[in-house]
């Protein structure tokens, strides 16, 4: 198994926030994509009707996430979280305790290696 720590975070879209949202989603894209070479995956994908995004967001290792998570609360959480609704929040790998604590403070799930293998 690999040290990457990695999570899916659902979200509903508040009403009227769309625009914001896809903003802040660029915003967010183009700066992770520059200053965080331990992001190996940031994909945002929307639902048809433009009211759910689903977030697949994966990091080399813990060190990585908390890089990420720190830029987060920093620069982006407040507007981010006007802009939607957390549902669901799920992680997986072997992310260290200080990863487990901050994601817990925000209601993740963690879902341990159980098998398998990746390429």
């Amino acid at each position: 198994m690999s040290n990457n720590v990695y999570w899916i975070i659902e979200l509903a879209i508040k009403d009227d926030e769309l625009d914001n949202f896809r903003s802040l989603m660029r915003e967010m894209v183009d700066a992770t994509q520059t200053n965080e070479p331990g992001t190996l995956n940031y994909e945002w994908t929307i639902s048809e009707d433009s009211k759910k995004c689903h977030i697949y967001e994966r990091y080399a290792d813990s060190s990585a996430a908390l890089t990420h998570m720190s830029t987060f609360g920093a620069k982006y959480a407040e507007r981010f979280m006007a802009a939607v609704d957390q549902t669901r929040f799920v992680v997986y790998g072997n992310p260290n305790n200080e990863v487990k604590a901050v994601l817990a403070g925000l209601g993740a799930v963690f879902m341990s290696p159980f098998g398998g293998f990746a390429r």
